[in-house]
């Protein structure tokens, strides 16, 4: 019987690799990589991939959960950054044809184009990443911002940052990110990640969580745009009051301030209440309130 080689996540073959390759961890592209092959399935499980969906995986590192959801989905596309791990990745992923990799940095790459190039239009689309954690909520926003239509999004990131994007109205973790991804997904910590289970083992532990695309969307504003402004705004000085607030976002000038208590009145919301307080709803007959009065 031939022995089987290890699966890229156990510590002994990605130490193996590391070694092979004189690879070490780059702090600037926030490198942590994952040692449990039972987490990396659990990811895997969460993200509930199966042969009816391609998959894109952001930041791959040498393959780890690339490996896991190339033995599930129909095609896996992981875009990576770091041009020293192109070749490992070429070595460690050899044996799986359903992988392509791209060597390139999600923020500049143009997604619509390599989905297109990719995938045959046929599958869920799906995406399942550990992201880096000085850099995770820009990722979140562009591709959410990128109106590519994911039917789920299931990432790892640092825990108190999950726990902002799933918070409620009044926790100390609410924020404009609770809104913005709220707005249009639903968003569910799955799991806790230790941070000892890392190599090299970061200072705080992870989460996974889950954001899954509201099948309808319940309610939207006018106009979005002024929407997301004013959310942004009002969140801007987190211990200020919502009126102080808006003074800082539209200005002091005594027509203005006027018109914003209109607003408010009309909505039945009061001024000295903090931002942390106010729903999506809340924030969505503001920013029509305020656009029907002329403040945009």
């Amino acid at each position: 019987m031939t022995n089987q080689i290890p699966e890229i996540a156990s510590p002994t073959r990605t130490k193996a690799i590391m070694e092979t390759y004189g690879l070490n961890f780059k702090k600037s592209l926030g490198q942590n990589f994952l040692t449990d092959i039972n987490i990396l399935k659990n990811i895997v499980a969460a993200a509930e991939v199966g042969p009816e969906d391609d998959v894109i995986e952001i930041g791959p590192g040498i393959g780890a959960l690339t490996e896991q959801l190339a033995k599930r989905a129909h095609q896996v596309m992981a875009l990576e950054i770091d041009d020293r791990l192109i070749p490992v990745l070429g070595e460690t992923l050899s044996p799986y044809d359903n992988v392509t990799i791209v060597h390139q940095d999600v923020l500049k790459a143009d997604l619509a184009a390599l989905i297109a190039a990719n995938f045959d239009g046929k599958h869920n689309l799906k995406l399942v990443a550990n992201l880096p954690y000085y850099i995770t909520t820009p990722i979140i926003m562009h591709l959410l911002e990128s109106g590519i239509d994911f039917a789920t999004i299931v990432v790892m990131m640092q825990k108190e940052v999950a726990q902002r994007l799933s918070a409620q109205p009044g926790s100390k973790d609410y924020s404009s990110l609770s809104i913005g991804i709220q707005y249009a997904m639903d968003a569910e910590i799955a799991f806790i990640v230790p941070k000892t289970v890392f190599m090299p083992q970061p200072k705080v532990d992870s989460a996974i969580i889950a954001l899954k695309k509201k099948e309808v969307i319940a309610e939207k504003p006018q106009d979005e745009k002024h929407f997301n402004k004013l959310v942004r705004g009002a969140f801007m000085h987190r211990r200020k009051s919502l009126w102080n607030n808006l003074q800082g976002l539209y200005g002091k000038d005594s027509e203005v301030k006027a018109t914003m208590t209109q607003a408010l009145e009309k909505v039945g919301i009061a001024p000295s209440v903090r931002a942390e307080r106010l729903t999506i709803h809340d924030f969505i007959i503001l920013s029509d309130a305020l656009l029907a009065l002329g403040i945009a």
